[in-house]
Formats: C-alpha cells, sequence, structure tokens
C-alpha cells in the first residue's frame, strides 16, 4: 500500500528517521510539485469516475477546446 503524507516541514526530518527505522516501510521524499501533480491527477480520475456513474455531467471537448 501506498501512502502520501503532509509533514509540518520542521518534523520532516523525525518522521523520516522514524521510518527509515522500519524494515517494513520504504519511505523517500518527493518535491512539493510532483505530490500537487499527484493530487491533482486522482482529482481527476475521482471525476471521471463520477461521469462514469452519471453522478457528474461532463463538458463537450469542443466546449474545453473554445477555452482554450
Amino acid at each position: 500500500m501506498r501512502v502520501l503524507l503532509d509533514i509540518q516541514y520542521s518534523k520532516a526530518d523525525y518522521v523520516m528517521d522514524l521510518l527509515s527505522k522500519l524494515t517494513f516501510v520504504k519511505a523517500k521524499t518527493i518535491t512539493e510539485e510532483k505530490a500537487l501533480l499527484m493530487e491533482e491527477i486522482k482529482e481527476a480520475v475521482d471525476n471521471l469516475n463520477l461521469v462514469k456513474k452519471g453522478k457528474k455531467k461532463a463538458r463537450p471537448l469542443a466546449e474545453l477546446l473554445n477555452e482554450l
């Protein structure tokens, strides 16, 4: 299982040190930009799943392209 944690900067070293001592945990840091990208992708997938279930209405492609 993968978990993304948002840790207060002043406590990050402590938490990473703690996690590194657990033999069953692999921990690595990622950049803020990568974390934001991952969150945006997750949100997009969640929205797509809602559209597939009929709980959310999709926008026509032509409307989206006109915005650009």
